[in-house]
């Protein structure tokens, strides 16, 4: 499974594969068209050959046993960067050496499911990184970004728009949704802009004054 487009290495997303559930083959097919730097986090790499991809990083902590010569011999060349720093999850050093390696975008899959922990964790801390590098958090149900200036997208009536705060956001305004917020807040836990929908074939339109909000463009 790899890339037949002409794509330039560094103006395009990386990928970036985490260890939680699986994607479809569709969605990792349709990413890896357009991602020329695939970046696999600690022990999903096996998981990861199984399908055939090809890798260019292997990223962790490796606190468990791994066999640097099997994965070496199932794929060469491939740099493994060991990152042992216990205070950071393995997504956030990934996502901090894509910003090191200069990259401007990542899309990053199977980093939801399977954990509650894992998933509410990866989810909340792309914020910290929303100035730094755009990061879109895919799986076979949901698109997930954070808020960064103003964000504006054309979608089709009734398409489902959650607007999920994390901690808290102050000057909320909308445009185009069932439900627009004008110059107002969400707290996570209190209160969450979850379920909303475009009213109408169109331009939506979201900002926010302070603090972190995270747009989930979801469907069942």
């Amino acid at each position: 499974m790899s890339s037949h487009h002409v794509v330039r290495e560094k103006q395009e997303p990386a990928l970036l594969i985490a260890n939680g559930e699986g994607c479809s083959f569709e969605l990792m097919g349709q990413l890896l068209e357009w991602s020329p730097f695939v970046v696999v986090l600690d022990h999903a790499i096996h998981r990861v050959l199984d399908l055939g991809i090809k890798v260019d990083v292997l990223l962790g902590d490796f606190d468990r046993n791994v066999d640097f010569e099997e994965i070496h011999a199932r794929q060469y060349p491939l740099e493994i960067i060991h990152t042992p720093d216990q205070d950071k999850t393995d997504l956030e050093k990934g996502i901090e050496f894509l910003i090191e390696r200069g990259f401007p975008a990542v899309n990053i899959v199977w980093a939801t499911g399977r954990r509650a922990d894992h998933s509410l964790t990866n989810m909340t801390n792309i914020v910290r990184y929303k100035n730094q590098i755009k990061c879109v958090m895919l799986d076979d149900y949901s698109k997930i970004f954070p808020l960064v200036g103003t964000f504006e997208k054309w979608y089709a009536a009734e398409t489902p728009i959650s607007l999920i705060p994390v901690g808290t956001v102050t000057g909320i305004a909308t445009e185009g949704l069932k439900y627009n917020l004008e110059n107002e807040s969400l707290v996570l836990g209190y209160r969450n802009g979850n379920s909303n929908e475009s009213a109408a074939d169109g331009f939506v339109k979201i900002s926010a004054q302070s603090g972190d909000l995270l747009i989930m463009e979801c469907w069942d």
